[in-house]
């Protein structure tokens, strides 16, 4: 019995070790990590990621999540110290949002953020710092993303 109990849950601690990362993604097609810039994506995808994220339904949802998170936050006092798994979600909501084209990654650690992946222009990689201080607790942007040259 003691063995089983064992396998459950070590079984059970692996899988939550493996699915807590802490890296947010703006498309499925962004970077697995953010020592990673992608590949360049083609037309088909560029129109399929803003499409998603410039839907009315995808930009509720992003606020929600934003407005969620917050709210969490000023519950235990609106410190400006935040859960690192929070900095990521609300800067990757506040880049699909505002840079639907692009494919980014999100990681964050003690205030400090870096986003890689590639967007469509330099106008939108210069976005990338600024929204992201937007979010309460972030310190500092590292913004590793590259802009993707056409096909």
């Amino acid at each position: 019995m003691k063995k089983i109990t064992t396998l459950i849950l070590s079984s059970l601690l692996l899988i939550g070790t493996v699915a807590c990362g802490n890296n947010a993604k703006t498309s499925t097609n962004a970077p697995s990590s953010t020592e990673e810039t992608g590949q360049v994506p083609d037309t088909k995808t560029v129109q399929k990621n803003q499409s998603d994220a410039s839907s009315q339904v995808r930009r509720n949802q992003l606020n929600s999540d934003i407005r969620a998170r917050e709210q969490r936050n000023n519950l235990t006092g609106g410190d400006a110290d935040r859960a690192n798994s929070d900095l990521s979600s609300e800067v990757r909501s506040k880049l699909e949002a505002n840079i639907p084209k692009g494919q980014l990654t999100v990681s964050a650690k003690d205030g400090a953020v870096v986003v890689s992946g590639t967007v469509e222009t330099q106008k939108q990689l210069d976005k990338i710092d600024p929204l992201a201080k937007q979010i309460k607790g972030v310190n500092s942007v590292k913004v590793t993303a590259k802009v993707a040259l056409s096909n």
